[in-house]
């Protein structure tokens, strides 16, 4: 398709929710789904319409609530009944799209597939046709570990799933295997063997394995695909998928060597990056590019030097366009109402719940008691922890602990259940944060296994608050509990207990209640 705009294609509530622990509800889902709008995306893919009915209700949500600017899309596997699953899901969307396919490497025909290639080729147009016989107008075909196939091969199921009535084809380097090189002649090699392939939409969908995703979407858009794969924060399976920060703003920052346009709203990805990973509590990397914390940070007395004279001696992206305000305003305890609302404010709150700004305020005096300095990041720390989506069947009331090198780590938990009762025990560990869960335990009574502690500081310092994210498992599911604190054992305790509220509202079957503070 010949055209200077990139279709920004973001899965990162299906590829990107299969990072490991990285599980979202409905209702969380729903939320992003309104940012990506926000943020400009071209296509969301919503889920896996048939892997669970958490995932249809997903779908078919997002189906009918975005508007018609953005094609909603639900994968599939080439099978008749899977595709008539998310035909139902998304046929309530203004811009329905069904994504199918199957593998074309010849160690995902023998080994997983178990077929020969022409029984592949079959079964892949079938599906197409299948797709296009319920009404669905939109098709994309997934060929599978294209980066290691006979390319021969891929040139004829792209021949003919084209003339299926597939409308894109996405040409994923599913292992991550490939160098940009290789895979941008894998691009050129189509539009110039496949008969029709100039009129329909390529796609690039690449993995980090070897750390090439970003450089490799890249090449392929420079070699002719128009549509590129992302998540947010870069965020999937393995090493992860290619970055949506990273493409976009490459192509808005060497339009000079691209010559290609998103429609991106750039100012609305750092917002976006930040909601991600508190929903889903992967962290992001402090040195990642365009959203980590050092990304705009400067320690060198040089490069002080020089930014201060001159912003472009050393930034070839100004800040504000990716959301990020280079001005600060300095909060500490002499900070009233009004400054900080007005601080929450520019960082992308509102409010429509007064209790909900008094307990994040409450929680700042505290803060600035323990800090000489509120940052903006101990703020979005303090909404995201006073302000869940999760009900809270247990809330943390007080805890004490006493350890030392020759003391036994013991602690005390004072919690109130929602039914306004007090419950009070206490137990013994190998650490602190070990009899604060065990203490919580005796109380809450839900078996699970913790799999997963991460600890690490929001901002510099030794006032720094500590940002804590641990995972459950119970029954093959997995809770992530997240919490900010300047005490890493009270920060321990209420991640913990947002992880045990996750299960148990799962549990019970109790719907999540709506979320009163949002981004604007």
């Amino acid at each position: 398709m010949s055209t200077n705009r990139v279709h920004i294609f973001d899965t990162t509530l299906r590829d990107g929710e299969q990072s490991p622990g990285a599980s979202l509800n409905v209702d969380e889902k729903v939320e992003i789904a309104r940012q990506l709008e926000k943020l400009g995306v071209d296509v969301i893919e919503a889920g896996f319409p048939i892997s669970s009915p958490g995932d249809f209700e997903a779908v078919s949500r997002i189906a009918a609530l975005v508007g018609d600017q953005v094609t909603v899309c639900g994968l599939t596997r080439a099978r008749p009944g899977d595709i008539d699953v998310a035909w139902d899901a998304l046929k309530g969307a203004k811009r329905p799209r069904i994504h199918t396919g199957l593998g074309v490497s010849e160690s995902h025909l023998k080994h997983k597939l178990k077929m020969t290639r022409d029984q592949a080729l079959e079964t892949g147009v079938a599906a197409v046709r299948h797709a296009r016989s319920l009404g669905c107008p939109d098709i994309e075909y997934f060929t599978e570990d294209s980066g290691r196939a006979d390319p021969e091969y891929l040139y004829r199921v792209i021949e003919a799933v084209i003339k299926a009535g597939a409308t894109v084809i996405n040409v994923p380097d599913t292992t991550g295997y490939m160098s940009p090189e290789e895979y941008g002649a894998l691009f050129a090699g189509i539009l110039n063997h496949v008969p029709g392939a100039e009129n329909i939409t390529l796609s690039a969908h690449c993995h980090n394995d070897l750390g090439m995703a970003t450089a490799n979407a890249l090449a392929a858009a420079r070699a002719g695909a128009r549509q590129i794969e992302c998540t947010i924060n870069g965020i999937g399976e393995r090493a992860g998928n290619t970055s949506l920060e990273e493409v976009v703003m490459a192509l808005h920052t060497r339009r000079d060597a691209y010559g290609l346009t998103t429609n991106i709203r750039t100012e609305e990805i750092y917002r976006t990056s930040r909601m991600i990973s508190t929903m889903t509590g992967i962290l992001v990397q402090p040195n990642k590019a365009i959203v980590g914390a050092n990304a705009f940070a400067h320690s060198s007395g040089i490069h002080q030097d020089g930014v201060l004279k001159e912003r472009t001696t050393y930034e070839i992206i100004d800040p504000k366009t990716v959301g990020i305000n280079e001005s600060r305003i300095i909060l500490s305890a002499r900070s009233g109402r009004a400054g900080v609302k007005h601080r929450l404010q520019e960082l992308g709150y509102t409010f429509h719940n007064g209790d909900d700004f008094e307990k994040i305020y409450e929680r700042f005096l505290r803060v600035a008691d323990s800090k000489k300095v509120v940052y903006d990041e101990d703020l979005e720390a303090i909404v995201s922890d006073e302000v869940s989506t999760v009900p809270q069947t247990y809330e943390l009331e007080q805890l004490q602990v006493t350890c030392g090198d020759h003391n036994i780590p013991t602690a005390t938990v004072k919690l109130r259940h929602e039914n306004r009762a007090v419950l009070l025990d206490a137990d013994t560990g190998n650490g602190p944060v070990d009899a604060v869960y065990r203490a919580i335990n005796r109380i809450v009574q839900v078996p699970n296994d913790l799999i997963e502690f991460t600890v690490q500081s929001v901002t510099e310092g030794i006032d720094a608050m500590a940002d804590v994210t641990i995972r459950i498992k119970a029954d093959d599911m997995i809770y992530t509990g997240h919490a900010a604190h300047t005490d890493i054992v009270v920060a321990s305790a209420k991640a913990y207990l947002q992880a045990l509220n996750k299960q148990i509202a799962r549990v019970s079957g109790r719907p999540e209640p709506a979320r009163q503070l949002e981004h604007v």
